[in-house]
Parts: structure tokens; sequence; C-alpha cells
């Protein structure tokens, strides 16, 4: 059976994605159907960002009031009700969900949700709960799901992934969280902070490994003083359930140890969204990771279907997810020809304190032939963290030895993720470490440390005074 209605565009998925597709698309005039088959809102906020982020506050809040300043004090005791925890969280996501996105779809009267799955037949031709659509073009959004690495007995054993670690009805006593990357590394300080014994298992040389080594270093030193325990070049041979718990079989550096805990978490990353829904009918290539292959305007290879979020792959972020989608529709509906740029992309770590960075690190600049030179940090030389008493972290930027160009910036520290978005703004419009040096900065604020590193190019600023440039 075929559908009257005309829809100019219509978005597989329902995710921040697809909503930011629809709005465009509306506001471009379109008749815009979004097909979710799940919970509208996609990962972000029902199971990613604004959950953990909750819990991980609801820790740190939990750590610096139970021991402000003092040292040899290593965890946060159990929270008193930690249902309540998690349902304040849920509280908070059911409450976005619904402003954020049924509310607005409401809003936008040629906009229509469609609940039900989706499923490509060729061309532009979607079959959704029995009835066959046509529109104008099509943008899949269909998102991500957690992946977790074929480690013998590991799905026989089972395990929590990081969506489920979101919601466990108690603590565990122990865990061990196979991955050292971002997720990984916020799970592993949020559940010590909370008495919980944990472990991170990684397969590489370090932690945190797509920032610079001067951070991952620092960030293992705060980390194991609160008692998590991080195993690096680690090679897992086995998993297996005994008792209750979990035995993890590993070997490091030639070294074999059995691991064991009351709860594992696998956090080795996302794979896209893109089986089962008939991409191969319609002639949508995908990539070696099963990511959707598009080229600089978003556009697959069936030139009426283009692709946004998280099911192109890597970087899986939120805010990428909502540019891209925004910037699929135009080109779809309006063949403007825009182009999907990521060089001034930042990124965030939530841990305590957080990571924060833009542009490239020293490594990837000089594997680029770029010549650069850089500056380090310590925070003990930044007003804010001195007169916060906590000076954990550092800044280390990046620039171009000639020009004097900031082309990366990499922030270890409280709060990092808003200090950040300075060095963005530098590296996007080609700004030089001299201009941030020569731009005010508000005394006691972190990001007065960005003006600080950049003055430690050419000068040691523990021997200027406050505000001295």
């Amino acid at each position: 059976m075929s559908q009257s209605t005309n829809y100019n565009l219509m978005t597989i998925g329902g995710g921040s994605a697809a909503f930011a597709a629809a709005i465009k698309a509306a506001e471009l005039g379109a008749r815009v159907a979004i097909v979710e088959k799940g919970t509208i809102g996609g990962t972000c906020v029902n199971i990613g960002c604004v959950p953990s982020k909750t819990l991980i506050k609801a820790a740190e809040l939990c750590y610096h009031s139970a021991y402000p300043q003092f040292e040899g004090l290593t965890a946060c005791p159990p929270p008193s009700d930690w249902q309540r925890v998690v349902q304040q969280k849920d509280e908070l996501v059911a409450a976005l969900r619904q402003g954020k996105y049924v509310d607005v779809a409401a809003v936008y009267p040629n906009i229509t949700i469609l609940t039900g799955e989706a499923r490509l037949l060729g061309g532009r031709q979607v079959r959704v709960n029995g009835t066959t659509y046509e529109p104008g073009k099509l943008v899949v959004a269909t998102g991500s799901s957690p992946w977790a690495p074929p480690i013998p007995g590991l799905h026989e054993a089972g395990f929590l992934n990081s969506e489920q670690a979101l919601s466990l009805e108690a603590l565990p006593t122990s865990m061990i969280i196979i991955g050292g990357g971002s997720i990984g590394l916020e799970f592993a300080q949020l559940f010590t902070r909370f008495g919980v014994k944990v472990m991170v298992l990684e397969s590489g040389p370090y932690v945190a490994r797509a920032e610079e080594p001067e951070i991952g270093q620092a960030l293992v030193r705060y980390l194991e003083d609160e008692k998590v325990r991080i195993c690096t070049n680690v090679t897992i041979s086995q998993v297996e359930r005994r008792d209750g718990g979990y035995l993890v079989h590993t070997q490091t550096d030639g070294k074999p140890e059995v691991c064991q805990a009351e709860c594992l978490l696998v956090a080795t990353g996302r794979r896209p969204n893109t089986s089962g829904f008939g991409l191969d009918n319609a002639g949508v290539a995908l990539g070696s990771k099963g990511e959707i292959t598009v080229n600089e305007h978003l556009q697959t290879t069936n030139p009426d279907i283009y692709a946004a979020g998280d099911c192109i792959g890597d970087p899986m972020y939120v805010y990428v997810a909502a540019y891209a989608g925004g910037l699929a529709v135009e080109n779809a509906l309006s063949d403007v020809g825009k182009v999907f740029d990521l060089t001034a992309l930042p990124h965030v770590t939530f841990t305590d304190p957080q990571i924060a960075s833009i542009g490239l690190t020293e490594r990837e600049a000089r594997e680029k032939g770029l010549r650069v030179q850089t500056s380090l940090l310590p925070l003990e030389h930044v007003p804010r963290a001195l007169a916060s008493r906590n000076t954990k972290g550092l800044i280390k930027l990046v620039a171009e030895e000639e020009t004097g160009r900031l082309v990366g910036a990499h922030v270890l520290a409280a709060e990092a993720g808003e200090v950040i978005q300075e060095a963005t703004l530098a590296v996007r419009f080609g700004l030089t470490v001299q201009d941030i040096a020569e731009t005010f900065h508000p005394y006691l604020t972190m990001a007065e440390g960005l003006k600080l590193a950049a003055l430690t190019f050419k000068k040691d600023v523990s021997k200027l005074s406050c505000c001295a440039a």
C-alpha cells in the first residue's frame, strides 16, 4: 500500500541529528517525517551524555564535600540512597526528552513523528508499519550502540555496557572496566567515588590515548590517588563467571594475572547502527566499521540519501551530530554544497579534573610536517587554581614556530570544558599565542590560565606579578 502523504524529507532515527535535520527542513518550508522505532531523543539525552554527566556531577559533589583539601582520604562513602540518585537522573532525562524533543517537534506543524521501524526498499522508497512512502530526500540518522571486543567467554559470561551501568539497582562492591578511553575513565572515577573498588584494563600503552601524554600521565596519577587501579598493555585471554562474580584472565607485559570483581563493565567504544533496515537495497555503501560512507556534503552513494550523526562514524559527539543533521538537510533540499568541516572541533572528557582539547597534539602537528613549539603550564601557576586549593592539572599549547599561530590547546583542569572555548575560537580563526597573551582575561578565572600558558612561550610566569604581562 502506498501513502499519499508527500514528505519532502524523511529522517530515519529520532535523535539529535534527526531533529536538527527536521527543524532545518521545516524552517526551509519542507514537510518532514521523523521515523523512530525506539525512544525519541537518541543516545545523548536518554542513555549517554545527560544521564552519565548527571551521575558524574553527583559523585564529584559527594567526593569534594566529604574530603575537602585533605590528603590520604581516597573515596567518597556510598550514597545513602543510590536508587534516589538514579531516579533523579531519570527524572531529568524524561524532562529533557519531553522539553527538547517531543515538545519541540510539536512547535512545527510541518513535522510529523512516525513511531515504527523503517525499511529502505530502494531508490527513495521507505516502508514504515506496512505503509510505503517516497519522500523527496532522506537523512539516515540511526546513531550507534556500545561495542564489545571478541574476547573468549565475554558474551557467555554477560557484562554491563555504558548504558546499563547508568541504571544499576545497587552499587557493587567491586568493578572491572575494560577500556581506558573517555567513557571508561569517567565511569572509573564515578564508581570509585561512590565506594566501589575499581580496576581499569587497557590494551594500549596508556589510557586517554587521544590526548597529550602529559595529560594522560597526570590523570592516571590523580585516579590512582583515589585508589583506581589502572593497568595498561593488557591482553585478555578469557572472561568467566564464577560464584556470582567475574574472573578476567589477563597478561600484562608477559605476566599473567586473574582479576576478580563483582561487576564487569565493557567500555570499548561504539559502532554505527547500520544493519537490518535495507541500506544495501538503497545502494548505500558502508565503511570498514559499518559506518555509512558519505562525501564532504554528507551525501551517501545514493544521491537522494544523506547521513548524519554517529552512523557515519567518529567523532561520535552529540554536537557534531546536530551540526551534521542541519548541514545535510541544507545540502539535500537547497543544493548549497556546504562542506562538513571538523577542523576546529573541541572535545571534553568529564573526569575530575576534566580533559578538554582542540586542534592538534604536538605529535600530530609534527607528523603533518609543521614546525611547532609548545608551552606547558602546571596549574600551580594559575591564581584561580591556587584560590580554589585545587592545582591538579596543566595546560599545554601547540603553536607554529614561525607565525605563533595556535594549532592545538590541551587543558586538564576543573571546568576545562569551559576554558577550551576560547582556544577553539583561536584555532578556528587563526589567532596566535601573542593574540591570546595580549587579550584581557579576568583575574581569578581558569581561562586566565590560557593567557599564562601563552606567555610561557617567552617568559617565566613564576617571575611575574599578579595580572602582569
